[in-house]
């Protein structure tokens, strides 16, 4: 926790862990378009391009078409309400010609503003083991937006966003629930938790907040604020001169909460027969106990109850081989998704179904167009009961 004025750190726990910022990265990828703005490359009526590849992002996503366009302006608003993927990927593309390039440009940017230990791989947050941040970092680049662009960080303010006639609501709830919070950024993927960044004036104070890792949405909400609230406490008791404060019997700042998810990589664990399913590792940590869906920024909602089946075979293990390929085919598809290796009869032979589940038909529908693009079989499928208790527990 940082007060804004002076960077004095309030509080600190745990700032330097690595950890996935997950839509928390957006932040970069708005702040290289203002970068851009201003540099007269754009303005705000410029208009951007979707590419296919753009396009084909799984949600959160405003489903641009590829050949669109979308103006600056409503690209800025799409990243700060509805942490769009496929506008990401519109942005990306063009200021650098290419997400990856513009990766490479995002991770220098980082280390121009100290962020060193901060590495961008993509422009949204979608899962990638390579893109790792810190609570520290993410304060740094939030006060960074505030304090170099004051005119575009009134964009974090906007708590709503109508395009086409469809109005997209800020995942970013504290903006209600919280006077003085003015905006910045969630961010969430299975591997992280819930992040925020959130910044708050009081009384002509500012200070900004990161948490990495909350268990949900509103755990790490309520969290944030008794931050919020103890390190406007401090802030008070500084200006007047007085002797600071014990220390509060709760961390004020956390790059992992202590309910949350390990952040770590651990050995794949082995195949288990369970009522005549094969259940396999996850591909990642998951939390799928949340009951979450998509790889964007969402609240918690009824569990998804499609997938994509990739493969149907007389061997579990090429079964499994079948599911981990596909995925690293399309990572941004299915990076984190639950991996299901289902023993079914079929006349008198034995078949293991290669499922990846936990997901909407619209991002079940994504995957399997991203998997035919390099000649693989996909095909979405609607979860058995048995898989379902798989996922939910």
């Amino acid at each position: 926790m940082v007060e804004t004025a002076t960077g004095r750190v309030l509080h600190e726990s745990g700032a330097d862990r690595q950890a996935y910022p997950a839509s928390m990265t957006k932040m970069m990828t708005l702040l290289m378009l203002f970068d851009a703005i201003e540099s007269g490359k754009f303005t705000k009526d410029s208009r951007l391009k979707v590419s296919r590849r753009a396009a084909g992002m799984p949600p959160s996503k405003l489903g641009l078409k590829p050949g669109s366009t979308i103006a600056v302006d409503d690209a800025i608003r799409a990243l700060v309400t509805k942490s769009a993927n496929d506008v990401a990927v519109v942005v990306a593309e063009a200021i650098s010609g290419s997400e990856s390039s513009f990766a490479v440009a995002m991770t220098k940017k980082a280390r121009d503003l100290g962020m060193s230990r901060t590495t961008f791989r993509n422009a949204s947050g979608l899962p990638d083991t390579r893109q790792l941040s810190t609570a520290r970092d993410m304060a740094t680049l939030s006060t960074v937006l505030i304090r170099q662009y004051p005119t575009y960080y009134d964009y974090f303010r906007i708590k709503s966003f109508t395009y086409n006639g469809r109005t997209y609501k800020n995942h970013n709830k504290l903006l209600d629930d919280y006077p003085g919070v003015d905006g910045l950024k969630t961010g969430y993927i299975r591997a992280s938790g819930f992040n925020l960044a959130a910044s708050a004036v009081r009384g002509g104070q500012r200070i900004v907040a990161v948490v990495f890792g909350g268990k949900t949405s509103r755990s790490r909400n309520a969290h944030m604020i008794t931050l919020l609230d103890r390190g406007f406490s401090r802030v008070q008791v500084a200006r007047n001169d007085l002797p600071s404060a014990p220390p509060p019997e709760k961390p004020l700042l956390a790059s992992a909460q202590s309910h949350g998810p390990d952040i770590q990589t651990a050995a794949v664990a082995p195949a288990v027969e369970v009522n005549g399913m094969v259940v396999l590792p996850a591909l990642r940590p998951s939390l799928a106990q949340d009951n979450i869906h998509g790889e964007g920024d969402y609240d918690e909602g009824p569990i998804n109850s499609f997938g994509i089946q990739v493969g149907a075979f007389t061997d579990p293990i090429k079964a499994q081989e079948a599911a981990r390929t596909a995925t690293d085919s399309a990572p941004a598809h299915l990076l984190g998704r639950e991996l299901r290796i289902t023993r079914v009869e079929s006349g008198k032979s034995i078949l293991y179904r290669a499922r990846l589940l936990g997901m909407q038909v619209e991002e079940a529908e994504a995957a399997c167009s991203a998997l035919k693009l390099t000649s693989r079989v996909c095909i979405v499928v609607k979860a058995d009961p048995l898989d379902l208790a798989a996922v939910q527990q």
